[in-house]
């Protein structure tokens, strides 16, 4: 963590006139915007942070997981942030993790807020690299700085973003710290001002990666309208077979289409707050 650090994410720079926190109003939104993470990271915070909501939550469809959803505008432009379930991965080993893949996979967020804990960086990368695997526009939120100064633990943020290819933001959620950073870069990424080129595993074998070409060469001719197609290969080839049976019954289709309609469904999710 660089001693410079302190001055721009102290609270007194958490300027909210550029921010409008918009509740549950998710009417007419320009990006979408996924919040990531593993539990207890601090992610409703943030969420909070945004929106202004105590975590206004329904359920995903079809499913008893619980959801929240809410809005917020920034530079003249208005976000739908939706608050996946807390998972440690993608694996599609559980509900929570299945939900927070399929949506981060076809339903296709403009940016992705990747929240990890200073504390725990490493162990939280995990999913973060998941995550790049899947997309290609992300912010990695490292949230608990404060946590991590009184333990002595110090954070290059600036080495993290070159290795990761994506923008990396030091907070402290719930003293409000970092938050304009958090919210400028959330902004570069969903207009395009800044372009990722997230790390991804490429060092397969040749027998490996000639089998990955092929299958998702085959996945795209059944689904040429498939997002990440070469995700969904290497997924296969590892034998996940939540993702096997959905190509073969082609709900991976039904799947996508159910995704991106929830990405533009202006309703707000139905439950209490």
């Amino acid at each position: 963590m660089r001693d410079n650090a302190n001055c721009e994410v102290c609270p007194a720079n958490y300027n909210e006139k550029n921010l409008s926190k918009l509740g549950i109003d998710t009417s007419n939104v320009d990006y979408i915007v996924a919040l990531a993470g593993n539990p207890n990271t601090g992610k409703s915070t943030v969420f909070n942070n945004l929106t202004g909501l105590h975590q206004h939550t329904g359920n995903w469809p079809g499913k008893t997981v619980s959801r929240a959803e809410g809005a917020f505008a920034y530079n003249n432009k208005k976000y739908k942030i939706i608050d996946l379930p807390g998972t440690y991965s993608l694996l599609s080993t559980s509900n929570d993790e299945e939900i927070a893949r399929d949506f981060i996979l076809f339903g296709r967020p403009d940016v992705t807020v990747i929240v990890i804990d200073a504390t725990r960086v490493e162990r939280n990368l995990n999913l973060a690299l998941q995550v790049l695997e899947i997309t290609d526009r992300a912010v990695l939120c490292v949230n608990l700085i404060d946590e991590a100064k009184r333990k002595n633990i110090e954070i290059d943020d600036r080495a993290l973003s070159r290795k990761l290819g994506i923008p990396v933001v030091m907070i402290a959620a719930r003293r409000k710290e970092g938050m304009d950073r958090l919210l400028a870069s959330i902004h570069e990424v969903a207009s395009g001002s800044y372009k990722c080129s997230p790390y991804r595993i490429t060092d397969y074998s040749e027998n490996l990666n000639e089998a990955i070409v092929e299958m998702t060469a085959e996945i795209l001719r059944l689904y040429p309208e498939l997002p990440n197609a070469r995700w969904v290969a290497v997924r296969l080839l590892e034998g996940d077979h939540s993702i096997i049976d959905a190509v073969l019954s082609g709900e991976i289709e039904s799947i996508r289409e159910g995704r991106a309609e929830m990405t533009t469904d202006n309703n707000p999710a139905a439950g209490g707050q």
